[in-house]
């Protein structure tokens, strides 16, 4: 292992037993271990494996005849295009069929899961506290349920039982998530964090939480189902993130002084910087971050850079073992 890299692994893993790192993934973490084939955009279909966003964007533009080759990438612009002249209605059946469903563990989500046991298992009995994503599906519960790891999710829905632009908790969600598999598709116990500001029910040291910032599939209820995803919804969810309408006191305080871990992300997505932008105007002091991407764009290593990201240049797939050996590597406690 190359010097730097063993160093950074060091690094990250004293600060895991800190609880001072937050792991914040993007659609990019669905290509760790399924390789594409450039000339070949439709192989995630062919080997029932998860899209990134640009994967998504393609087959949106296919289905709603969204015939601009130049920017048929941009999965926001799609969106906006489907949901315009077709319907958000028929936007959400394609997301619906698409998400609400099994998919393949990533060799990433699956060595999340197994953070908190390496912790365990070192005497540090907290775990890993909270993981940010930015996907709808489900994989990363499904790797924390294999592993039999609890976990509470937190959800942001734009309409939920009237309440607009709200972020939900689904306490002891692993366990509705078991029930679910056993052919009980009821309603899950969401509750609505409010205020934000005062809400206590967050399980803060015990379990760790998900927090989907940009909504989720409901496999039980298409109803419930909530994707920000279209210009318009991130214009709005943007818009709702301010102080009058905060995130929840609680996860705010955990994003604001800690370090990230920005796992199929790129930082010229300009919602991520004004979500970051709100976190990190927060903090009193400055903590430095990590950023896994390969093959980086100058205007990528400029802007990771200028915020205190250090950036590796590599694969997941080489990523996610090396980190993996280096908390295995931790001693047992007595």
């Amino acid at each position: 292992m190359p010097s730097e890299i063993a160093d950074h692994c060091r690094q990250i893993v004293e600060e895991l037993k800190c609880q001072k790192v937050i792991p914040f993934l993007g659609a990019g973490v669905n290509l760790c271990g399924f390789p594409r084939v450039p000339d070949d955009d439709a192989l995630w279909q062919k080997n029932g494996w998860l899209p990134n966003g640009t994967e998504l964007s393609r087959l949106l533009a296919r289905r709603f005849a969204y015939n601009d080759p130049t920017t048929d990438w941009d999965l926001m612009r799609v969106s906006q295009y489907a949901s315009v002249t077709n319907s958000v209605g028929s936007l959400y059946d394609e997301l619906q069929k698409l998400f609400a469903r099994d998919y393949p563990l990533t060799p990433l989500h699956a060595f999340l899961a197994r953070i908190p046991a390496h912790l365990r298992r070192a005497g540090f009995a907290d775990g890993l506290p909270l993981i940010i994503t930015t996907n709808y599906d489900e994989v990363l519960e499904a790797a924390f349920l294999a592993a039999g790891e609890p976990f509470d999710l937190v959800t942001y829905f734009m309409d939920r039982d009237g309440q607009l632009g709200k972020f939900w908790h689904l306490p002891q969600a692993s366990e509705h998530f078991l029930k679910r598999t056993d052919a009980d598709t009821g309603a899950a116990p969401w509750q609505l964090i409010t205020p934000p500001n005062t809400y206590a029910e967050l399980p803060v040291n015990r379990r760790t939480i998900i927090l989907k910032i940009h909504g989720a599939v409901d496999r039980a209820d298409q109803d419930e189902s909530s994707f920000v995803i279209t210009e318009d919804d991130y214009i709005d969810f943007l818009s709702r993130m301010d102080f009058a309408n905060p995130l929840p006191k609680l996860l705010a305080m955990m994003m604001k002084d800690t370090h990230f871990l920005f796992l199929g992300y790129g930082l010229r997505d300009w919602n991520l910087r004004v979500i970051l932008q709100r976190i990190w105007g927060a903090q009193k002091r400055s903590y430095n971050s990590w950023a896994i991407q390969l093959n980086p764009q100058p205007i990528d290593r400029k802007s990771w850079a200028k915020r205190d990201v250090d950036l590796l240049d590599m694969r997941l797939e080489e990523y996610v073992p090396l980190l993996d050996e280096a908390l295995a590597a931790l001693p047992t406690a007595p």
